[in-house]
């Protein structure tokens, strides 16, 4: 919107009327929402770049990637098709359907309100990512949930 510094997209609506808000609409301002691409280096070294759409689940997404990457070394493939788990307001965690059953399990004995989505919800986003190989060269990911494809030339 020329004169109004405001650049509209489909996160302008997390602009809010509120005074003193930060997020409060205003000149030159940004909302603060969730389009958070993630960028990972290692000793100053380029890692990974990567994005796990989905809404509020970006930033779960993001941290379950990480987690496959640094404490499992699961390669990039395996890590975007790997079942994730979403929590929101309250005791309720939600989990794919191909989450293992024994882990549903586990969850469910050490008292997590657990609740399997059906095999199609779209509700946990959708990963892709590049990933930088120790000896050079890249490895690209996308997510199967979704139709999109990692291509390189």
């Amino acid at each position: 919107m020329p004169g109004t510094g405001i650049s509209l997209h489909n996160r302008g609506l997390n602009f809010v009327l509120t005074p003193g808000h930060a997020n409060q609409v205003g000149p030159r301002k940004q909302p603060m929402h969730t389009i958070i691409p993630a960028f990972v280096t290692r000793g100053g070294q380029p890692v990974m770049s990567f994005g796990v759409m989905g809404g509020s689940m970006q930033a779960q997404g993001h941290l379950q990637m990480m987690t496959r990457l640094a404490a499992f070394g699961q390669n990039p493939q395996a890590m975007s098709d790997a079942p994730r788990f979403r929590v929101e307001n309250g005791p309720v965690v939600n989990v794919e359907a191909h989450l293992p059953a024994d882990v549903v399990q586990t969850l469910r004995a050490r008292g997590h309100h657990v609740q399997v989505a059906p095999a199609d919800s779209l509700e946990f986003g959708s990963a892709q990512l590049i990933h930088c190989l120790p000896g050079g060269g890249y490895v690209a990911a996308s997510d199967s949930r979704r139709d999109g494809q990692a291509v390189g030339f």
